[in-house]
């Protein structure tokens, strides 16, 4: 496949506040929904089952940040194309054509489970490809897109940490409002993802669960998510740099089946909004890195 990913262009971008209100960036790595004709030729399943695995409409549940005075980095190509969410080279060996280069991680539980850097499957495990695709393809959209994105996000941490002194990154998804299978016990609203205490201070985590819990939400923490890639790769409180992922349940904003908005979508979106305004408020001594802290 000689996909250049003209289609995507841009790949992802950010959108920036006319003036920044505070050290606080939104990310919506999984949101995009550009798929790659090449790509869909490629696949077995057809858009609809691929769109399982979109964090459908977050980029813009969460726009609205953006006038609030904070920026927001979104991705328009597809979670199932190429994850940015993971390390850079987790990949299954059993799915491609060549070999891998030598550095490459087979065996996390990530890609035994089918979600790499370039995903096996999607939804309840339905295989993406029906053969092996080329190693070539797989490093293509890792050069092309994935290592760009974290370039992109990287500077736009670095911007934000040399302006304030610390950056917070919330990093934004939606999940199913039912696990699937045997399980279909409804979730949480919301699930707070901070790696267990250790990719942010308890401070963030504190205020975005108080914050959703007074606006009526029934939070969750780090289970069944603790935060992926993103979050433990940026969250360095030591550094003043903190990450906290956010994960929706659907069902409170879209319908699920038809991949349409419902009728709460405006409220759920203000109510983001108003996290953001809870996140702003917090002491810059409170995020800014520990030595300087103690001095």
């Amino acid at each position: 496949m000689t996909d250049t990913h003209a289609e995507l262009d841009p790949p992802f971008e950010i959108l920036e506040p006319a003036e920044a209100r505070a050290p606080v960036v939104f990310n919506s790595p999984h949101s995009g929904r550009v798929y790659p004709p090449a790509f869909l030729a490629t696949a077995r399943l057809d858009l609809g089952a691929l769109r399982r695995s979109e964090d459908t409409f977050v980029d813009e549940l969460v726009a609205g940040v953006v006038t609030r005075g904070h920026p927001l980095m979104r991705v328009h190509f597809p979670r199932c194309y190429v994850d940015v969410n993971r390390e850079p080279y987790e990949l299954d060996p059993r799915m491609f054509d060549g070999r891998l280069p030598p550095f490459a991680n087979t065996r996390s539980m990530r890609v035994a489970g089918g979600l790499g850097t370039v995903a096996r499957v999607v939804g309840d495990a339905q295989e993406i490809y029906d053969q092996r695709i080329p190693v070539d393809d797989a490093l293509r959209r890792i050069e092309g897109l994935y290592k760009p994105y974290h370039r992109a996000l990287r500077r736009l941490l670095t911007r934000v940490h040399r302006d304030f002194g610390a950056a917070v990154l919330v990093d934004c998804h939606s999940m199913p409002s039912t696990a699937g299978g045997k399980d279909e016990r409804p979730r949480a609203d919301v699930v707070l993802g901070d790696r267990y205490g250790t990719s942010c201070v308890a401070a963030v985590a504190d205020i975005v669960e108080a914050t959703f819990r007074t606006l009526g939400y029934a939070v969750s923490r780090n289970k069944p998510y603790a935060g992926g890639f993103i979050t433990e790769h940026y969250g360095n409180p030591a550094g003043g740099l903190h990450a906290v992922q956010i994960e929706i349940n659907r069902a409170l904003y879209m319908d699920e089946r038809r991949y349409e908005r419902s009728t709460s979508f405006a409220r759920v979106a203000a109510d983001i909004e108003t996290i953001a305004d809870r996140l702003a408020e917090l002491p810059i001594e409170e995020l800014r890195p520990y030595r300087a802290a103690a001095e």
